[in-house]
């Protein structure tokens, strides 16, 4: 196998590169690992993670027991060059715990760990705010505007979602970008709230655009 054309990383002195893997689909950082030149060469190779075990010093691949892998689907270096990020589509959890990414446990203002587990590491604002949703549904709030939506049962969900739609129109039609940017985020959160109500992950509406897009390997390009 060809060695990929590695001499302008900066390893460290014990030739290796951390390496963040990050869910392509909404930007989870799953894990950290590590990469030699080999580890690199192999991943390029073969589209799937691997690292370079520093206890067992030895070559390894992400999911080879578990088939819990992750398939690469872009690469890139940090500006000064000593640090890789992959883009991966990952097959069943990442974490060895069995929590999808490792990053799980949050750290008080004290800097103390958690007992608690979280997800609120995962994916960005828009898998936040349905976490929200998805809380406020389960346990309601008195004085929560999302708490008074569900009440107001599956209809009035909808109404919101066609109201905001339009105000999405015409707020495109007045060509003020700051009323477009406020209507669509108001477009947006109704919209989660369907999410919510039927318990739809956005993890499925990312898949769904993946295939859309020819870049998960689930649906061949027309």
């Amino acid at each position: 196998m060809s060695q990929a054309p590695t001499n302008q990383f900066k390893f460290d002195e014990q030739g290796l590169l951390p390496a963040v893997i990050q869910d392509w689909l909404d930007g989870t950082v799953l894990m950290l690992g590590y990469m030699n030149q080999e580890a690199i060469a192999k991943t390029l190779a073969t589209k799937t993670v691997h690292f370079w075990s520093r206890s067992r010093k030895m070559l390894w691949e992400k999911g080879e027991t578990s088939g819990h892998k992750l398939h690469v689907k872009e690469l890139f270096i940090d500006c000064d060059q000593d640090t890789i990020l992959v883009k991966a589509q990952p097959v069943g959890p990442t974490c060895h715990t069995g929590e999808r990414a490792c990053f799980f446990s949050r750290l008080d203002e004290q800097g103390r760990i958690a007992e608690q587990k979280t997800q609120d590491a995962f994916g960005g604002i828009f898998e936040g705010v349905l976490r929200t949703i998805q809380d406020r549904r389960a346990n309601p709030q008195a004085g929560s505007y999302t708490t008074k939506l569900f009440e107001g049962g599956h209809d009035k969900i909808l109404k919101k979602v066609a109201e905001e739609a339009g105000e999405v129109l015409l707020a495109s039609k007045g060509g003020k970008k700051e009323e477009i940017v406020y209507e669509v985020a108001d477009l947006f959160f109704h919209t989660f709230m369907v999410l919510g109500y039927h318990g739809v992950a956005l993890q499925e509406i990312y898949q769904e655009l993946g295939k859309r897009f020819g870049k998960s390997g689930l649906r061949s390009e027309k």
